[in-house]
């Protein structure tokens, strides 16, 4: 039985190349194409898994479509064309199942898939490189609540709206605060001030890029 693959991307000559690909072998079979998350749930078909854009047109954010995608209940494999590694991050901490390159040769893209497909996690030296291999980014360790406390703190919202959105005093969220910019000094990524708070979260993929980071 082939596995059912949908494909998101808003560039129509990338789906025709990748799907051209899975369709010519026995085990797999491209059943939906989208260019946007949305689109590709409406079409409501069962699917084995998805590869997915990580810079869409319509401005959505790796996380937002992960999320969003979750409701299939299948893995999703990332691709890109460039290097933006703090979207790669923050593809994996939404649960990206890993990441390709679009440029990667056929028997790689397939290789990947199947991977995918059987619950492993394909081997990328991009995905190992923003994953593993960045020391800034690993020697962090913030934990979930710190990387939830620093994403609203650094999105604008002051230690008393971060509080009341977490259901924790404004001492507690002040003291997360205060252990997270200890440890970005730590990993030599000082954060002493709000902005600089901002410019790390963007870096580590925990919120969007901003026009405007002054908070």
């Amino acid at each position: 039985m082939r596995a059912h693959i949908g494909i998101i991307d808003d560039h129509p000559a990338v789906i025709l190349g990748v799907a051209s690909v899975l369709n010519a072998q026995p085990d797999l079979v491209v059943v939906a194409t989208a260019a946007s998350v949305p689109e590709l749930l409406a079409q409501d078909q069962r699917l084995d898994g998805v590869l997915l854009d990580l810079s869409l047109a319509d401005n959505s954010t790796p996380t937002e479509n992960l999320h969003a995608l979750a409701a299939l209940a299948v893995p999703v494999l990332v691709y890109t064309s460039g290097d933006r590694p703090h979207l790669v991050r923050e593809a994996a901490r939404a649960g990206a199942a890993g990441m390709l390159r679009k440029s990667e040769l056929p028997d790689a893209i397939l290789a990947a898939v199947r991977t995918m497909l059987a619950g492993e996690v394909p081997a990328s030296a991009d995905w190992a490189a923003a994953l593993d291999f960045d020391p800034d980014f690993v020697s962090v360790h913030l934990s979930p609540r710190e990387a939830e406390v620093l994403g609203l703190y650094a999105s604008g919202e002051t230690a008393e709206r971060v509080a009341a959105l977490l259901y924790i005093s404004r001492d507690t969220v002040l003291d997360h605060i205060r252990r997270i910019r200890t440890k970005y000094a730590q990993a030599h990524r000082a954060a002493p001030t709000k902005v600089d708070l901002y410019r790390r979260a963007v870096e580590d993929g925990l919120i969007p890029p901003d026009d405007d980071p002054g908070h």
